[in-house]
C-alpha cells in the first residue's frame, strides 16, 4: 500500500477568532451605569488587547459582525495558548461579558510547509534567499491590517471516493497550489489574507481570514477562485462570517446603534498601519503566493533599516551641503529588486501589479528601470515605493514573485555596504551632459579603494527619471567618496541639470 508524504509543517502564533451575541433586550433594559461600566471595561479589554499589553508579541482587532450569526468578533493572535486562554477568560471579568453570548469561535495555528520551500526543513540545506526567510517570517507571525472589511471561513480538502486530496502526489498538490496562487496575486493590493491550521485544533483543518477595503473585491476573488481545481474539486467549506472593524474606542457608538467610523476615520491603536496586500501559504487555500516558488522578499525600510548608523550619514552629508533624504523628502518605504527576465515582460507583469497597487493611497510610486547599458548580465530594476513600512514589506512578497527575480536590494552581498541615489529627475536639454558626467564619474570610482560597482538604470517609462545604485566595502569607502572634491563637484553639477536636488537613500 503506498503511503503519500504529507507536507513538513513549522507553526508559528495561535489564533481565536472569537465571536459574541449582544443580548439587546438586556442591554436595553440595564441602567445606565451599568451600561456605562459594561462600554468602560469593554473599551479598556479591547484596547489593551489590541496594544497587546498582555504578551510580548502578538495582534488583535475588534469588528462588528454583519448579519444574524454574531454581533461582534475579537480576533487574538498569540505565540501561545496559555495567552489565548488568558485573553478568553480576562474578557469575562469584564461588565460587557454579562450582555454577551458566545455565538461561535475558531481556534487555529498560523503555519508554513513545504509546498513554500521544501529547502527551509531540510536541516542540511541552506536557505541563502534571506527574502525567503522573512516572507516565511511574516506567515508565522502576521499581522492583522487596517482593512474595513473582514470575511472569515473555515476548510477542509475533500476526501470523496473520486477526488481526494491526499491521494494525490505531492508534486500534483504542490502544483494545484501554485495555480491557486497565480489568481491571487492577480489581488495584490485588494485583498489580503492570514491562513491558519485547524488539523486537530477545531472542526475544519483551516481557517481563512481575508481582509479588504472592498468587499466587492473579496466576492470577486473567491468567485474566480471556484472554478480552479483546488477550489472546484478539492475544497468544502464551511460557513462565511463576515464583519466591519471598528477601533476600541468607539464601542459606544457600535453599542448604541450610532455610525460607527471605520479604522482610517480615527486614531487607533493600529492607525500608523499602511495597506498590506494579498499573500498566503497553505496546504489550505491560496489567495495570493506561489508555494512552490522561493523568492518571498520584504524590506525592512528605506532600504534596509540601520537606524542610528543612517541617521549619522544623512548628518554627515547634510553638513556637506548635500540632502540625505528619502525620495521626494518623504518617509516613503522603498522596496527594490532585481530581475534577469526579458524587460517587455517583466514590465507588463509589474504594470498589472501597479494597476492593483494604486488602488491604495499608501502606494507613491512602482517602476521599472533599465540599465543604460545592458548586457548579458544586465539587470533590470523593480523599484516600489509606499508611505508604510507594513505596506512595503508586503508588496514585496509579491514583487518577489515577478519572473527571473535574482536579488532584492539590501539583501545581497552582507559584507558590503550600498547608497542609492534615486530619483535623479534629469532637465531634458540636459539629458546628455548628465550621462556623460556618469560616464566620468564612473571612470573615476573604477580606480577608488572599496569601489565594487555602480550602475546608472534608467526608468523605461520617463528617459529623464534616473537612479544611481553603488556598492562599496564599507560605509567608510563610500563617505571617503562623498567627502571627496569630486563628489562635490558633482553636486554643483547637478544644481544646473537636475529638476530637483540628488537624493541619497542608503541600503544596509
Amino acid at each position: 500500500m503506498e503511503r503519500r508524504r504529507p507536507p513538513q509543517t513549522e507553526e508559528g502564533w495561535y489564533v481565536l477568532h472569537d465571536f459574541r451575541s449582544i443580548d439587546w433586550d438586556a442591554w436595553r433594559n440595564a441602567p445606565e451605569r451599568r451600561r456605562s461600566q459594561a462600554i468602560e471595561e469593554g473599551i479598556d479589554y479591547l484596547a489593551s488587547s489590541e496594544a497587546v499589553d498582555d504578551a510580548a508579541e502578538g495582534e488583535s482587532a475588534t469588528f462588528a459582525v454583519l448579519g444574524h450569526k454574531a454581533d461582534l468578533l475579537v480576533l487574538h493572535l498569540r505565540p501561545t495558548l496559555a495567552d489565548i486562554d488568558t485573553l478568553e477568560r480576562r474578557f469575562e471579568h469584564t461588565a460587557l461579558a454579562e450582555f454577551t453570548e458566545r455565538a461561535d469561535s475558531y481556534l487555529s495555528v498560523t503555519e508554513v510547509s513545504g509546498y513554500m520551500s521544501e529547502d527551509y526543513f531540510d536541516e542540511d540545506a541552506e536557505v541563502e534567499d534571506t527574502g525567503l526567510a522573512r516572507y516565511i517570517e511574516s506567515r508565522l507571525t502576521p499581522e492583522i491590517p487596517d482593512s474595513e472589511f473582514l470575511s472569515f471561513y473555515p476548510m477542509d480538502k475533500r476526501r470523496g471516493p473520486e477526488d481526494n486530496w491526499y491521494d494525490l502526489p505531492f508534486d500534483e498538490r504542490a502544483e494545484h497550489l501554485s495555480s491557486h496562487g497565480d489568481i491571487g496575486r492577480e489581488y495584490a493590493g485588494r485583498v489580503t489574507q492570514i491562513i491558519s491550521g485547524s488539523v486537530g485544533l477545531d472542526d475544519f483543518e483551516w481557517g481563512v481570514t481575508l481582509f479588504a477595503d472592498d468587499p466587492t473585491d473579496v466576492k470577486e476573488l473567491l468567485y474566480e477562485m471556484r472554478f480552479d481545481p483546488s477550489s472546484s474539486r478539492f475544497a468544502e467549506f464551511g460557513r462565511f462570517l463576515s464583519a466591519r472593524r471598528f477601533p476600541p474606542e468607539h464601542l459606544g457608538a457600535f453599542l448604541a446603534g450610532q455610525p460607527v467610523p471605520q479604522e482610517g476615520d480615527t486614531e487607533s491603536a493600529h492607525g500608523e498601519h499602511g495597506h498590506p496586500h494579498a499573500e498566503s501559504d497553505s496546504d489550505g487555500q491560496h489567495h495570493g503566493d506561489s508555494s512552490s516558488d522561493g523568492h518571498h522578499d520584504g524590506s525592512g525600510g528605506p532600504h534596509g533599516d540601520d537606524g542610528d548608523e543612517d541617521e549619522d550619514v544623512r548628518s554627515e552629508l547634510e553638513e556637506l551641503g548635500v540632502y540625505a533624504g528619502q525620495p521626494h523628502g518623504e518617509d516613503v518605504h522603498a522596496v527594490v529588486l532585481y530581475s534577469a527576465a526579458d524587460p517587455d515582460e517583466l514590465f507588463e507583469e509589474v504594470d498589472g501589479l501597479r494597476g492593483n497597487f494604486d488602488h491604495y493611497d499608501t502606494h507613491v510610486k512602482t517602476a521599472v528601470y533599465e540599465p543604460r547599458d545592458g548586457g548579458n548580465d544586465a539587470e533590470t530594476a523593480i523599484v516600489s515605493l509606499w508611505d508604510t513600512e507594513r505596506a512595503a514589506n508586503t508588496a514585496a512578497g509579491f514583487l518577489a514573485d515577478l519572473p527571473d527575480i535574482v536579488r532584492q536590494a539590501g539583501d545581497d552581498e552582507g559584507d558590503s555596504w550600498g547608497t542609492m541615489g534615486m530619483f535623479y529627475t534629469v532637465k531634458p536639454e540636459h539629458r546628455g551632459d548628465f550621462t556623460g558626467a556618469f560616464e566620468d564619474a564612473a571612470g573615476l570610482l573604477a580606480e577608488m579603494d572599496g569601489h565594487r560597482k555602480t550602475d546608472l538604470l534608467i526608468n523605461r517609462e520617463d528617459e529623464n527619471d534616473m537612479f544611481i545604485a553603488s556598492r562599496w566595502d564599507s560605509r567608510e569607502d563610500a563617505m571617503q567618496f562623498f567627502r571627496s572634491d569630486a563628489f562635490s563637484e558633482a553636486v554643483e553639477f547637478g544644481r544646473d541639470v537636475l529638476v530637483d536636488r540628488p537624493r541619497h537613500v542608503f541600503l544596509a
